[in-house]
């Protein structure tokens, strides 16, 4: 890199501040306004058990909540790669969750939405592995929600 754009790289993140950019996680930021803040509604399923989880590390666990996160989440799968004679061998797993944030005091709605991802797994031979695969793909399914969830919060709190 030339000197030149080193200095202009230097001088544009130093405008950053004047621009009213304020980094999420940093002191008094949007991130830091929700950390320990958000109480999530009790998991009923192993899979909301793994999104609060995730989402708990996100945020923190609420130690005096001002907020209450409903939500919904709706699991589904489809074959994503087939073998002829032996079947499915690549499972797409598809996750959608519903979310509202609401202010606990005054119960008005802070934001809403939805959000899709998706994850994937291999069958194989034995069922204990492909069940085990199956579990994990829910699991990093639930995390990649989770940081979704924890991102549009921040966001929208920040507006």
């Amino acid at each position: 890199m030339l000197l030149s754009d080193r200095r202009a790289l230097l001088l544009g993140l130093l405008a950053l501040p004047a621009c009213g950019f304020t980094p999420a996680y940093a002191p008094g930021g949007s991130g830091q306004t929700l950390r320990g803040q958000v109480v999530a509604r009790d998991p009923a399923s192993s899979a909301e058990f793994d999104f609060v989880a995730a989402f708990e590390e996100r945020l923190g666990r609420p130690r005096a909540p001002r907020f209450a996160l409903a939500y919904e989440i709706d699991l589904s799968e489809r074959g994503a790669a087939r073998v002829a004679g032996v079947g499915e061998t690549r499972i797409t797993r598809f996750g959608t969750i519903r979310y509202t944030l609401t202010e606990i005091a005054t119960g008005e709605i802070m934001t809403e939405g939805s959000l899709r991802n998706f994850s994937n797994y291999s069958t194989t031979d034995t069922q204990l592995a492909t069940r085990r695969a199956e579990e994990d793909a829910d699991l990093r399914l639930m995390r990649l929600l989770a940081d979704q969830v924890a991102a549009r919060l921040i966001a929208a709190l920040a507006e």
